[in-house]
């Protein structure tokens, strides 16, 4: 089965920091760019970063840009979303996905989503 599995999530204070991990099972991740979403109750889901196979191009959505950073450990099979200086605007649950190419650029389908990690950022 093809699939991801997030963890990482937690309840943090504003301006905290969490390092969310995405770890791919049925599939090698250094044939896939990997995207991060995430969806706040009562929203639509949000893309908030992706990165390419290579590491480069990486882009991120200008709600977290300078705050948040992706990376990827294709050896490990895993991809990370080091989020710091978090706000509670933040809160939601983050999902990672398999993009339908090996590059950021675009449009492009993605699938083999996990089930989330919930992150929630309250005093």
């Amino acid at each position: 089965q093809l699939q991801f599995a997030e963890s990482g999530g937690g309840l943090v204070q504003p301006g905290g920091s969490l390092r969310l991990s995405c770890a791919a099972s049925g599939f090698t991740l250094d044939g896939y760019a990997i995207g991060w979403f995430r969806q706040a109750p009562g929203k639509e889901r949000e893309a908030i970063s992706c990165i390419s196979t290579s590491g480069i191009p990486r882009n991120y959505a200008a709600s977290v840009k300078g705050r948040f950073t992706i990376s990827r450990d294709n050896a490990g099979n895993t991809a990370y979303l080091q989020m710091n200086s978090l706000k509670p605007e933040d809160t939601g649950l983050y999902y990672c996905a398999r993009r339908g190419n090996r590059i950021c650029v675009g449009p492009s389908e993605y699938d083999s989503w996990g089930q989330g990690t919930q992150v929630t950022v309250s005093s």
